[in-house]
């Protein structure tokens, strides 16, 4: 995940591209009921692909309340933002500015709200700079008294060899997941069909798929699993841990490793499903649709977003011929859902429990509460598109285990 965060103009990283890490934080004197506190930031949080962006932006206004806000930023290159949400945003040259909705002017001390946007760009400048809250500059520190040397004081140098640590397991549990109810890399298996903790299943019918132990592409360690996805509808193939996942409770945090080779299709597919106990056992399914990546209900065929043009351009296509980490949240009593690729949360991928039209408008259209049971991952192909397709360092708990 990459966070920009608002620093003055003199102490500002800039980075090198937009996915490059910059964070700073804000500070200033309230000077009335819409005014930067003490300690307010702006968090910046990008994601980017050839030619386009979303990003994340968080208000966070410090010690005080305000009752409204304003934000803006500059870009250094040629970014245009052409649409938002939870925020009406507008640009003059390369000055965005960021006012609330109705819905969400008041921030208490200590809170915090966010909106998103999208748009294009050419050539892009980099992090963006001059973030202001409220027409007030947020630095996130107080001035010194006197002024700081131009040259550091002398430090001890840092050991050029680290102290010793206790050495990485070369087993299980791969890094990242402590606590996890299921947490696998797959160096237990010691054949070439998955076993153990999962069982290859075809949930449908099955056909021209299959899953084997790969011991010549793996993320970490020697092993992953490999699934050759072939195209049509009765090539489905997945494994199923056979773990209890009851315990995992109403929230699930689930994490996986995944690597393909081949452009999701405009069609259909599913690369992850999960049974859903209240939705009759039919699978909450994570996949692809017009090219990019996207949530689909079995029940209903619902898709989140939705399948418009401006809904698919909140979600993104899932590089190919990488690893990539997906992780999601799913809130089984509040209803919501919430997805992060490589660390970023997509806007396209999120249920936030208030229906929005070109997102989660149509997922929305009746209640729904999931009691999710089990998790299997693989291919599916409801149309044309065949591909292959690696898993590895795969976890699931009650709390988010990251990447």
């Amino acid at each position: 995940m990459t966070i920009f965060r608002a620093r003055p103009a003199a102490t500002l990283v800039v980075a090198a591209a937009l996915a490059a890490a910059v964070t700073t934080t804000g500070a200033a004197l309230l000077t009335g009921p819409a005014a930067a506190a003490q300690g307010c930031r702006v968090d910046y949080t990008p994601n980017q692909w050839p030619g386009g962006f979303t990003a994340t932006v968080k208000v966070s206004p410090g010690d005080a309340a305000v009752s409204s806000w304003s934000v803006t930023w500059t870009y250094a290159g040629d970014e245009r933002v052409t649409s938002g949400w939870n925020a009406t945003v507008s640009q003059s040259g390369s000055t965005v500015t960021a006012r609330n909705a109705s819905y969400n002017g008041s921030i208490p001390a200590g809170g915090s709200t966010e909106f998103g946007l999208q748009g294009t760009y050419g050539t892009s400048g980099g992090a963006p700079t001059g973030f202001s809250l409220n027409g007030v500059p947020c630095n996130g520190a107080t001035p010194p008294t006197t002024p700081p040397p131009t040259t550091p004081p002398p430090t001890t140098p840092p050991p050029t060899t680290p102290p010793p640590t206790t050495p990485p397991p070369t087993t299980e549990p791969p890094t990242g997941c402590a606590g996890a109810v299921l947490c696998d890399g797959f160096e237990g298996q010691t054949g070439s069909t998955p076993s153990g903790d999962w069982t290859v299943v075809s949930p449908d019918c099955s056909g021209a798929g299959t899953a084997t132990i790969d011991t010549a592409t793996a993320r970490s360690g020697s092993r992953s699993v490999r699934i050759n996805g072939a195209a049509g509808y009765c090539n489905h193939v997945f494994i199923r841990s056979t773990k209890n996942l009851g315990s995992v409770g109403n929230v699930r945090y689930g994490r996986i490793w995944v690597r393909h080779t081949t452009a999701q299709p405009t069609e259909h597919t599913t690369m992850m499903a999960m049974a859903d106990a209240a939705d009759g056992n039919k699978d909450l399914r994570l996949g692809g649709q017009n090219g990019a990546l996207q949530w689909n209900r079995a029940s209903d065929d619902a898709t989140l977003p939705e399948q418009s043009p401006a809904g698919v351009a909140q979600s993104l296509p899932l590089p190919t011929n990488r690893w990539t980490c997906v992780e999601f949240m799913v809130d089984g009593a509040a209803g919501q859902l919430r997805t992060w690729v490589d660390g970023t949360a997509i806007p396209g991928l999120t249920a936030d429990g208030s229906p929005t039209h070109d997102i989660d408008g149509q997922w929305y259209n009746r209640t729904w509460r999931p009691q999710l049971t089990d998790l299997k991952l693989g291919w599916e192909s409801y149309g044309g598109g065949a591909d292959t397709l690696w898993y590895d360092d795969v976890a699931m708990g009650s709390s988010r285990i990251g990447c």
